[in-house]
Order: C-alpha cells, then sequence, then structure tokens
C-alpha cells in the first residue's frame, strides 16, 4: 500500500508527459516529501545488448555538484603511493594487513576502494567479498591506478561509477533534494553526456530508450531527453 505522500506526489504529476529537464529536476524535488533528505536517482534503459561483451557501457563521471553522499575510500598501497593517499584525503589506506581485514572478518567499512597496480595481484584473495558489493577496483573504472592522489581527490569530489545492469538499466545517484532543481539539472547533465559518449560502436537503433529521475520515495518522473 503506497503512503499518503507518495499518493499526493503521483497525482501532481502527469504520467502521460515526459518532462524536459528542468521541468523534472523541478518535480523530483517537489515530490520528495520524506523527513530526510532524500537521495535522487536517474535511471537510463539503454538500446544495447548487455550480454555482448563489445555492447557494455561503463564509465566515470565527476559530477560537478558531487552526490551529497560522505564517501569512505580505502586506498591500498604501499610506500610513497600510501602517503600521497594520505595527503589525498584517503579515509584508510593499507597494505596486506588490510588485504587481510577483509579476508579474515569480511571488513567493509568503506565505500570505494582504490588501489595501485603493484597490489592488484594479491587483491584476488579478496575478489569473492569485493566482487558482489560491486567494491572490486577496477581500471575501467580508474579504481586502478598508478595516480593515487587524482583518484582519491576526483571520489571525494562526486565522481561516480555508471554500468548498464542486465536488463540494460544504468541506475545511478545525481544528488539530493537539499540541492535544488538547478544542481540536480548540472549533475543530471554530466551523467547523460558521459553516457552518451560510451555509446557502444556495436550498438544499433536507439541508444537512450527512456529515461526517468526519482527520489528515494518519490515517484519516478519521464524525462524527455533529445541527444
Amino acid at each position: 500500500m503506497s503512503g499518503k505522500n507518495y499518493r499526493e506526489s503521483v497525482k501532481a504529476l502527469d504520467l502521460t508527459k515526459a518532462y524536459e529537464p528542468n521541468e523534472a529536476m523541478a518535480s523530483v524535488v517537489a515530490s520528495a516529501k520524506a523527513k530526510f533528505d532524500e537521495t535522487v536517482e536517474l535511471h537510463v534503459r539503454l538500446g544495447v545488448d548487455p550480454r555482448q561483451a563489445d555492447q557494455q557501457v561503463r564509465g566515470t563521471v565527476v559530477l560537478p555538484n558531487g552526490t551529497g553522499k560522505s564517501v569512505r575510500v580505502l586506498v591500498i598501497a604501499k610506500g610513497d603511493k600510501a602517503d600521497i593517499a594520505q595527503k589525498a584525503g584517503a579515509d584508510i589506506v593499507g597494505a596486506e594487513e588490510i588485504i587481510a581485514k577483509i579476508q579474515s572478518e569480511n571488513y567493509l567499512d568503506f565505500d570505494v576502494v582504490i588501489t595501485s597496480p603493484d597490489m592488484m595481484g594479491q587483491m584476488g584473495r579478496v575478489a569473492r567479498i569485493l566482487g558482489p558489493k560491486g567494491l572490486m577496483p577496477s581500471p575501467k573504472s580508474g579504481t586502478v591506478t598508478q595516480d593515487i592522489e587524482k583518484a582519491v581527490k576526483e571520489t571525494k569530489a562526486g565522481k561516480v561509477e555508471y554500468r548498464v545492469d542486465k536488463t540494460a538499466i544504468i541506475h545511478c545517484p545525481i544528488g539530493k533534494k537539499s540541492f535544488g532543481p538547478e544542481k540536480l539539472l548540472e549533475n543530471f547533465n554530466a551523467l547523460m553526456e558521459a553516457i552518451v559518449k560510451a555509446k557502444p560502436a556495436a550498438a544499433k537503433g536507439t541508444y537512450i530508450k527512456s529515461v526517468y529521475t526519482a527520489s528515494t520515495m518519490g515517484p519516478g518522473v519521464k524525462v524527455n531527453y533529445r541527444v
């Protein structure tokens, strides 16, 4: 059974309409009636076949206004790179001892894992723990890198990873209700531009099939997005 606030928000929307992006952001903010600062997400259905290796859509983008979420960054590195990670603002820095802690204690008190390439040989020990949680570092997401400083700073500044799922949909946060429509629109545009640029050469027909935005507790708002 839907809550009262949700039903009121649905009544205020024209469910047959695709809203212009600026209207959609205003509508999603207006429909976020929960007592907490709701996260605003984007849901993009793509005209790709995720089962095909050459039609994967995945990448990262730094949202101009961040995500509104405090991100706990773990860096697995040694020597100078560990020192650089500390100075760049990483929350946890370590090497073999952190890998052992993840392996033996199922330690997961972090949101993003960044590592230097020389440590990847040991990361296989915790792949079964980190992989299902979406935490395993990857060169494609920029979390396996020689430039530890840049990776940490971008992550802290609001870098998000977008990745098409098995149903050909990308789900990604673009901020909080408290951002207001203008900042959400800036983040929306940055993410959509990145997704469009990431179109695989093998994808045929309509690439962006549908775009919806919704707050944590609010209804979905259809967005009229033209490439």
